[in-house]
């Protein structure tokens, strides 16, 4: 048993690292790729917490937003977050389709208004305006 606490212990400690690292680099990198990369699961985290509190949210879309989020901060991941670069990947997807699904429902503006990062970076991810 004390094995297993302490196997969760470094997992949990890890996976606050990767965060960590990844917000450090946000911040730091010169603009361009890398740091769009390095930002874009600390401005998911972000939206999440944002849209999660609109009321303009349709209950649908805020339930996939949470589960995303609640993804994001999840422990257990289909690829373990500690292999270099491709280890945050599960989460990018599931962030990503929670968005897309959300950009349906929401009024782009209202999106937009929650997302901290580049403007050009979610306009991509929901991709062209309906109508």
């Amino acid at each position: 048993m004390r094995n297993w606490i302490a196997g969760l212990g470094i997992a949990v400690l890890c996976l606050l690292a990767s965060w960590a690292l990844l917000i450090v680099l946000a911040r730091r990198l010169p603009p361009g790729l890398l740091r769009d990369l390095a930002a874009f699961i600390p401005d998911c985290v972000t939206t999440v917490r944002r849209l999660r509190k609109d009321p303009r949210v349709p209950r649908r879309a805020r339930i996939a937003i949470v589960l995303a989020g609640v993804w994001v901060a999840s422990p257990i991941d289909l690829i373990p977050e500690f292999i270099p670069v491709i280890g945050p990947l599960d989460d990018i997807v599931v962030v990503a389709l929670a968005l897309r699904y959300a950009g349906r429902q929401v009024p782009r503006d209202v999106l937009l208004s929650a997302w901290p990062g580049e403007p050009r970076l979610i306009e991509r991810l929901l991709g062209p305006r309906d109508g």
